[in-house]
């Protein structure tokens, strides 16, 4: 890889044949010191000692917590987040408590907030409103860890609001003027690409306020060399125009986790 990026790697997607508290180990078996994943609860307000094991297996691993999903639902399935569910709001207000209490103990500082689809039966303009006080509400409560709201534009959910950079940034911008600016769009280079983003153009006019960077290849979400997005390429632009960031591996390995990622490190 011609970049001098970090890599983090997705604990939610990778290393999958593991009980969660098994995987901080694994990555760093395989030689990377960061990890990050998706809301690792079956729930927005786990038991104590649900969080305390988690906490626990990142510090026993040596390994750094870069990012963690706020809770978003059934994912993946039917919700693809709760930010903008109205009559989830006060789930997701608890949620953000408990992240903030895992990123006191961890130093996590990147949180992604999926935006959930839309409702049947519920006014989109009261989603997105939903989703702006939601965003407002989350970005004050992690600035007290120094930390970032991530918006994902996402693919494979045609009622999901969110697909482009433009979108992302759009609704990233709303949270700026109401008086969040800790908010910043999540660029997942393989979701941009599968909805038929120029990736090499959005990279090259928004790389500086990407807020986080995650990868895999496209078509088939595979790790970087199984499809045909030129995923080094892109990387090298991003850090050329101003991202200095992590990148998130979050794609499906289509061998063992641990070897997929030592094609990476090559």
């Amino acid at each position: 890889m011609s970049h001098t990026l970090r890599y983090t790697v997705n604990c939610s997607l990778l290393f999958t044949e593991l009980p969660v508290t098994e995987r901080p180990a694994a990555a760093r078996a395989a030689g990377f010191d960061a990890v990050e994943f998706w809301w690792p609860f079956d729930r927005a307000v786990p038991g104590d000692a649900e969080v305390d094991a988690f906490v626990t297996a990142i510090a026993d691993a040596g390994v750094h917590l870069t990012g963690l999903n706020f809770f978003a639902g059934a994912l993946p399935g039917p919700d693809r987040g709760v930010l903008s569910q109205p009559a989830r709001a006060s789930e997701f207000r608890d949620n953000v408590d408990v992240v903030v209490g895992i990123a006191e103990r961890t130093g996590t500082t990147g949180f992604n907030a999926l935006y959930g689809r839309r409702l049947p039966g519920t006014d989109p303009a009261e989603q997105d409103r939903t989703a702006l006080e939601n965003t407002v509400a989350a970005a004050r409560a992690v600035a007290a860890v120094d930390g970032t709201v991530l918006i994902e534009p996402i693919s494979g959910a045609d009622d999901y609001p969110l697909t482009t950079a433009a979108d992302g940034l759009r609704f990233v911008a709303a949270a700026h003027a109401a008086g969040a600016p800790n908010v910043a769009l999540l660029a997942d280079l393989y979701h941009l690409a599968v909805n038929g983003e120029d990736v090499a153009a959005v990279v090259r006019d928004h790389a500086a306020d990407f807020g986080h960077v995650q990868i895999a290849d496209a078509p088939g979400r595979g790790e970087p060399g199984t499809g045909e997005l030129p995923i080094d390429d892109l990387l090298t632009a991003a850090q050329a125009g101003g991202y200095t960031g992590l990148v998130g591996l979050e794609y499906n390995p289509t061998v063992p986790s641990a070897e997929s990622l030592r094609g990476v490190r090559r």
